[in-house]
């Protein structure tokens, strides 16, 4: 069964869109004091076929529709008698951010989708992938072979890191400039709309890191259209901010709220995650996060899901509380307080940002039963109180890992969890992550251990280039692990292919191990009771030692999970009637062969611990 494209019947108002009979194009171009031109070019971009005048009109939009304009089109904007530039809503970029932008019809693909409603947060397990490197291909389309692998892991929803058109071929997606273009390098918008269609047909969701916090440095021409694009009264680590709170200038916040209805509309995403929300700063009376949320809630049909989680390392409750409590109505956020107690828990790190954490027990105890660990207190590094406490938000609404594309691609060599700690250990953080209350997120290749690392690179102009690699190597300066380490060039080709993951290693040892507890835990956390009952009333974390953590979730109708999470090398002593209500059955141990571990341990009333081991015990 087919269902139409945009049922809602909602269109992008900038930018072009072609129907049956015209093409219509709108853009904001609040710079212009004469004219506005439409540039159509023939197909190589350069030759100029026509120019057309365009048709002024209030809050300094311009628009024109013209028949004969045929998807594939190239054409540019000229505001005045400067050069004419891409379009700031372009759907494609087929030469690079610099060349013209395309006209495509959107409305073209069939989809096959009618009946898919998306993924509710509290059944979310999010596998987050870089398209560029996730297969040898490196498009949307070969990541639909992946898609059964990911289903039979058992994950439900795939988040994409930003796919924005970027400079050159190869990059991370956060110095995108082309926001409504999904990258040429990635197969465009066409190859997305398939991916999605694939995804849905599977019972996946398929999710969206969006960047509306900057754009990158190279082929970012909003200033030319508007300066009102961006304020000097704010700065962010990138420069100067965007203009979000200017009452005077809701264009900009149109712009980015236009965007986000884009992709649930035109390409059926199930969510988005807002990339470091903690730099968009916004001073108005009403908060653009709220707005947004706003928006696009009114956009969705009541029982459609769509998902807006926040990157933001603040800890403020409010972004993940109701609208009509006062919140800002998203759903979730990145916590990254978990990630950092268990990587000091298993490292001992203390290098930067990890100075906060202690890695302790109790302190990871503390910030799995609270959400996140810092409700108000100061934070050694900054000296500053950070976070207020979240006891009004679920469990689910904290997004837990134990690796990302930041947590990994952002050290030195890229190296993941997995290369830095035995893989007893590995597997007992993997044990929490996937028994925690709140929703997991797995980085791509976590699931076997991959042996490829993820490092940062990029293909800027030269002269970009090699400010980007000065910076990335002194930005090591104050982590002592890798003083003596030579950071990998972003801008060499190498860097870009060494990152590749190899699907082929999932079915050879020690990986297949790895692979086999993931699906095994996965299965677990999907179809017992006790694991589906996310209230705070219903779980229970308690340190039994420095290094040992005891985790147990119930439902009412009795169903119970037991773990106990053993990190360290000291003996601990276990009398598990102690710590059992009723009788419960091991269903896990993850040091049992199949799982690439020492062997399974003989269970008694009393266990004796010597090594890193999760016990997991469970009704039937």
């Amino acid at each position: 069964m087919t269902t139409p494209h945009n049922a809602t019947g909602w269109t992008l108002p900038i930018g072009s869109t072609p129907d049956s009979c015209v093409t219509h194009f709108r853009l904001w171009a609040e710079n212009a004091r004469r004219t506005v031109t439409l540039v159509l070019y023939e197909r190589d971009g350069k030759t100029i076929s026509a120019q057309h005048p365009m048709i002024p009109a209030d809050h300094g939009y311009f628009s024109l529709s013209l028949a004969g304009v045929k998807p594939g089109t190239r054409y540019r904007y000229q505001v005045d008698d400067r050069p004419p530039l891409p379009d700031p809503a372009s759907r494609a970029q087929p030469d690079g951010v610099h060349g013209a932008s395309a006209v495509v019809d959107l409305a073209a693909f069939r989809w096959t989708d009618a009946g898919w409603r998306g993924v509710p947060l509290d059944q979310l397990i999010i596998y987050e992938v870089h398209v560029g490197t996730a297969t040898p291909e490196g498009t949307f389309e070969s990541l639909i072979g992946q898609l059964d692998a990911l289903v039979d892991l058992g994950i439900t929803a795939l988040e994409l890191m930003p796919i924005a058109d970027f400079p050159g071929t190869r990059n991370w997606g956060y110095d995108g400039v082309n926001l409504f273009a999904p990258a040429r390098a990635y197969g465009g918008a066409i190859g997305l709309q398939r991916l999605v269609n694939a995804a849905h047909s599977r019972g996946l969701a398929v999710l969206l890191d969006v960047v509306y916090n900057h754009l990158g440095p190279d082929g970012n021409y909003l200033r030319q259209f508007s300066e009102r694009y961006f304020t000097d009264l704010h700065h962010t680590p990138w420069g100067s901010a965007l203009n979000l709170d200017d009452p005077d200038c809701p264009q900009v916040r149109e712009y980015f709220i236009a965007n986000a209805c884009s992709w649930l509309h035109e390409y059926h995403l199930d969510g988005l995650r807002l990339d470091a929300t903690h730099a968009i700063v916004d001073a108005g009376d009403t908060p653009f996060l709220r707005a947004l949320a706003e928006q696009v809630r009114a956009q969705c049909p009541p029982d459609r899901h769509f998902l807006l989680m926040a990157e933001d390392e603040r800890n403020l409750p409010r972004l993940a509380q109701p609208l009509d409590a006062g919140g800002y109505g998203l759903d979730g956020i990145w916590t990254d307080d978990f990630h950092h107690q268990v990587r000091v828990m298993l490292t001992g790190e203390q290098d930067s940002y990890y100075q906060n954490f202690s890695g302790s027990a109790p302190d990871l105890a503390r910030t799995m039963q609270q959400g996140w660990f810092y409700t108000g207190q100061v934070e050694p590094q900054s000296g500053h109180a950070r976070g207020a406490p979240a006891d009004s938000l679920p469990y689910p609404a904290f997004i837990y890992c134990i690796q990302n594309h930041d947590q990994v691609g952002n050290r030195a060599t890229g190296d993941r969890l997995h290369h830095t700690v035995a893989l007893d250990r590995y597997r007992v953080a993997s044990a929490l992550l996937l028994l925690a209350p709140a929703t997991p997120l797995l980085f791509m290749g976590q699931e076997w251990a991959a042996s490829t690392p993820f490092l940062f690179f990029t293909d800027h102009h030269p002269e970009l280039g090699r400010q980007v690699t000065q910076g990335r190597r002194a930005e090591f300066a104050e982590f002592t692990a890798f003083t003596h380490t030579e950071v990998p060039d972003p801008q060499e080709l190498a860097t870009f292919t060494q990152s590749r993951l190899h699907w082929a290693e999932r079915d050879q040892p020690p990986h297949i191990g790895i692979l086999s507890l993931y699906q095994h835990l996965i299965a677990l956390r999907r179809t017992h009771p006790a694991l589906q009952a996310p209230d705070r009333e219903q779980t229970q974390i308690v340190d039994l030692t420095a290094r040992t953590l005891m985790l147990r979730r119930t439902c009412p109708d009795g169903a119970c999970v037991v773990a106990f999470l053993h990190f360290g090398d000291a003996h601990v002593t276990l009398n598990l009637p102690a710590f059992m209500p009723v009788p419960l059955t091991l269903v896990c141990d993850s040091e049992a062969a199949e799982f690439g571990g020492s062997g399974a341990l003989p269970i008694a009333n009393v266990i004796h611990l010597h090594t890193p081991r999760a016990l997991v015990f469970a009704t039937a």
